[in-house]
């Protein structure tokens, strides 16, 4: 590891060429509602190339691509494989919204938290961050932020790449990635394999907790002419992960044989016209995911959801301004079974949505450009939602920009918080209202052969969904809470390019998130959230070898200790996460590779009482035909 961050300083003192000149900006699909480039987006983006310019090791989950990055703080519930949270800007895990090549991630039978713990690299292109209430845009769960993940693109000619690892706690992993275009169509087709038998998450002494992820997606593009294009995609996730639970006799975790099965289907298809200055899409997608709980492979409980998403949006641009209108329409369906209450909590729920949007852009002059958006939601369930997004860009300079934004989140009370229910202990709350956010934001912005970038902003929580203990009956249910929980923060980020074959990038976030659940009263820290975190990337070719090395500090965080009554506050320690990897392309078509992660073996934890893996190591080939 030494040598790796010897060789990346080493490649530092080359002289930096201008990125902007080797390559276009990338088109951010999420920042508008209609694609735009990054430097175009009046809200904090981060990309993270996921394919052969990744920069860093290659990772084979994206949460793990994810962690370090600005603003954003990530959660594992022991094992890879369990339960992975990502919070940006502080906000909740369900605040985080997730779309895949245009489908709205977010489970409906998981608490509306994106499933990152199944969301595997492979077939990936690149992944976009942008920060900050995108509500406007896109509706609820967008608080904290969007995460956007896109397949990989199409190429000129037929590809194909197959990777196949084995490793440490005997993981293995295989994917293909095939892609072809002839004619007017074009194709793209991935599938994927992860799985190890992982180690004791509990305390080290007990049976291993393994677990085992499959995906496979397939995208499909036909042109008839340059201005229609129509297209579908479908993905599937599907995952298995042992973990330890509850001791039945003194209800508190133990060495359990509990396990849980996941399922995520989902597919989009759209229509899109070109005509002058006008261009309209039209879009539908659904969503179907399973939940399953076992102990032992007996049942416990499952749960399963539903979404389907109608849409439409009618653009034009005139000079330099570009109005969209866009209309949407959701229902979702929540089920829920159990075994072990002998179907007390059985139950199904359904609601709806329908919801308009405008969005103004504007470039005023070469130095100032505008993009106002805003959206109201009629819920079936809750009252009505109007939000508000307003930014501006200034470029007093070519290469400098000056950002400020206000922006407003909602959120919807997930089927869990409304109707979940087990006896004697959870009854949730049918009354709840969704919580909302405003967040003022302001940035400055340099490119050049050193990118730089420093962000601050301030959000307020209203209405937040919190859990109410009675002592008088051990049992618990959800409210929105009186008081006011606020978030502010300064995020700070450098990348430059090392020759013209390598780049280093460091990212480093400080975050002050309190919540206070009754007016007037104690504010205190919110739980799993650093108030300091930083990294450093980089990579870098050397003739036919590259190096890739990521090191990312988490600094010490407020969590619980759930097996105490009542729960007790308790402080998890920084750490130090390192990993690396050294790619050797052997020719045209085959590379090798080894990567390590948790290089330092450092021991941690995400979540209080769950361990973490230690150091690991991984091997495997890469084979690329047609590129």
């Amino acid at each position: 590891m030494d040598f790796l961050l010897i060789a990346l300083a080493a490649a530092a003192a080359e002289p930096a060429t201008d990125p902007q000149a080797e390559s276009e900006p990338d088109v951010i699909v999420i920042g508008s509602r209609e694609p735009i480039q990054a430097q175009e987006s009046v809200m904090p983006v981060t990309t993270v190339e996921a394919r052969e310019d990744r920069p860093g090791p290659y990772v084979p989950i994206a949460a793990d691509a994810l962690r370090g990055l600005p603003g954003i703080s990530v959660s594992v519930s022991g094992p890879r494989g369990s339960q992975t949270q990502v919070r940006i800007r502080g906000a909740e895990a369900n605040h985080t919204l997730l779309f895949v090549d245009g489908i709205r991630f977010n489970d409906p039978a998981a608490g509306n938290e994106a499933r990152f713990e199944l969301l595997g690299i492979d077939g990936v292109m690149r992944i976009d961050v942008i920060r900050g209430p995108q509500s406007a845009l896109w509706g609820s769960e967008a608080i904290g932020g969007v995460v956007g993940v896109h397949m990989v693109s199409v190429t000129d000619k037929p590809s194909l790449e197959a990777l196949a690892e084995y490793g440490s706690l005997d993981s293995s992993r295989v994917s293909e990635v095939a892609s072809t275009s002839e004619g007017k169509v074009e194709l793209t087709a991935v599938a994927a394999r992860f799985g190890s038998e992982g180690f004791d998450s509990f305390d080290g002494t007990g049976d291993r907790d393994g677990f085992e992820n499959r995906s496979a997606g397939l995208m499909a593009v036909f042109r008839p002419s340059d201005s229609i294009k129509l297209g579908a995609v479908g993905h599937w996730v599907d995952g298995e992960s042992e973990y330890d639970g509850l001791d039945p006799v003194t209800f508190r975790r133990g060495d359990t044989a509990d396990s849980t099965r996941n399922r995520i289907g989902a597919v989009r298809g759209w229509a899109q016209a070109d005509h002058g200055a006008w261009t309209g899409m039209v879009e539908a997608s659904y969503l179907d995911s399973s939940n399953r709980n076992l102990l032992a492979d007996a049942p416990l409980n499952r749960t399963a959801g539903s979404r389907l998403a109608l849409g439409g949006q009618l653009t034009r641009e005139t000079g330099r301004h570009r109005v969209t209108l866009a209309a949407e329409h959701q229902d979702e369906h929540f089920q829920a079974r159990d075994q072990s209450f002998f179907g007390a909590t059985d139950q199904d729920r359904s609601r709806s949505l329908d919801a308009g949007v405008v969005e103004w852009a504007a470039d005023w002059r070469s130095w100032l450009r505008t993009d106002v958006a805003i959206r109201h939601d009629s819920f079936s369930a809750f009252r009505d939602a109007t939000t508000l997004r307003a930014g501006a860009t200034v470029k007093p300079v070519r290469r400098l920009s000056l950002l400020a934004a206000y922006g407003e989140g909602i959120a919807q009370p997930s089927f869990y918080d409304l109707y979940g229910f087990f006896p004697g202990s959870f009854a949730g709350n049918a009354a709840l209202k969704p919580e909302r956010s405003v967040e003022w934001q302001a940035g400055i912005h340099w490119d050049g052969r050193v990118s730089l970038r420093l962000d601050a902003f301030r959000a307020k929580l209203k209405d937040e969904i919190v859990d109410v203990f009675d002592p008088a009956t051990f049992s618990s249910t959800t409210a929105n809470a009186s008081g006011t929980s606020r978030r502010r923060g300064i995020e700070a980020g450098a990348e430059f390019r090392v020759g013209s074959d390598g780049k280093l990038m460091f990212y480093y976030t400080w975050l002050d998130a309190e919540e206070r659940q009754v007016a007037g009263g104690l504010a205190v820290r919110e739980v799993r959230r650093p108030r300091h975190s930083a990294s450093l990337v980089g990579y870098k070719w050397f003739g036919p070898v590259q190096l890739s090395a990521r090191i990312v500090y988490v600094g010490s965080r407020r969590d619980l200790d759930f097996d105490a009554f009542p729960a007790r506050e308790v402080v998890l320690g920084d750490y130090l996460l390192a990993s690396a990897s050294l790619d050797w392309k052997i020719s045209k078509t085959l590379e090798a590779f080894v990567r390590t992660e948790n290089a330092f073996d450092e021991r941690y934890q995400d979540v209080f009482g769950y361990r973490t893996a230690g150091r690991t190591v991984n091997a495997g080939l890469r084979i690329r035909l047609g590129r």
